[in-house]
């Protein structure tokens, strides 16, 4: 197969790496406002940009990829300057980020299991593009989807740059249909490796990428862990994933954090409520 020449939406550089790459994962920190964060240290001479760890020497990935990726090694800023303290750049990006509007074409795909997840894909995109089109799947935070405003960014980002999109919305998410007591979690990764099977089987000719915030983000890693060498995905990015589930939980409930707590626990209780019949 081909290398393709699409270039990527996460860096503004060709792709300069094999077009199959059977496992690599770049886990990256990303801010609501969809900018790349860089670590920083100080030393006599000021402050001074971190190299990536040597972690993300996989599959050739930091010779390959990170070469593109010049924000990794600038300082992070933050924008706007008030903004450095973490609420401060959640709250403001959740109040002040506008909403795209995006025409959806939604795909409901059965589940071994009778469940299902729906897929919303760009209305259109199968006149617009190409066949071998590369293909982003996009997997939200917890009871996240496409109506949410950093989905759709990055879905017109990566679109802009001649990618097909595709929004993976768990069980119940998006409005999608409960059809069993079965919920997803950070455990379960079938529902991920279908989808992943689904779009390849329909685009064969295309490199599928995936990208996952939070807890999609976890699910993610944990659908690479599973597949090794046998993934599918030719690349994969993996946004403010809390890795440690259970620090992460145990943090939800000190000081400001029980916002954010309170916000997941009456999404949730939205969808059992409108699905309680099913539970």
């Amino acid at each position: 197969m081909a290398a393709l020449q699409t270039p990527s939406p996460f860096a503004g550089t060709a792709r300069r790496f094999a077009p199959r790459l059977r496992y690599l994962l770049l886990p990256t920190t990303m801010s609501l406002s969809s900018s790349i964060v860089s670590s920083r240290s100080r030393d006599g001479d000021g402050e001074q940009p971190l190299l990536p760890h040597s972690s993300l020497e996989i599959a050739g990935a930091r010779r390959g990829l990170l070469a593109g990726f010049d924000s990794l090694r600038r300082p992070y800023r933050a924008f706007p300057v008030f903004a450095s303290n973490r609420h401060v750049e959640t709250i403001f990006a959740a109040f002040t980020r506008s909403l795209p509007t995006v025409a959806f074409r939604r795909e409901c795909l059965r589940t071994p299991d009778d469940g299902a997840v729906a897929l919303d894909w760009v209305s259109g995109d199968d006149r617009a593009l190409p066949g071998d089109a590369p293909v982003l799947i996009l997997l939200p935070g917890l009871t996240g989807g496409s109506q949410d405003t950093y989905v759709r960014h990055m879905l017109l980002r990566a679109r802009s740059k001649g990618w097909r999109v595709v929004v993976f919305n768990s069980r119940g998410c998006a409005n999608s249909p409960v059809t069993t007591a079965k919920f997803y979690s950070a455990s379960f990764t079938g529902d991920l490796r279908q989808v992943v099977d689904h779009v390849l089987t329909r685009y064969p000719q295309s490199n599928i990428y995936a990208a996952g915030w939070s807890l999609g983000a976890n699910i993610l890693v944990r659908y690479l862990g599973e597949e090794t060498d046998k993934c599918s995905l030719s690349g994969a990015v993996s946004m403010c994933n809390p890795f440690n589930l259970v620090i992460a939980d145990e943090d939800f409930h000190k000081g400001f954090n029980n916002i954010y707590d309170r916000a997941l626990a009456n999404s949730l209780r939205a969808i059992f409520k409108k699905n309680f019949i099913k539970f």
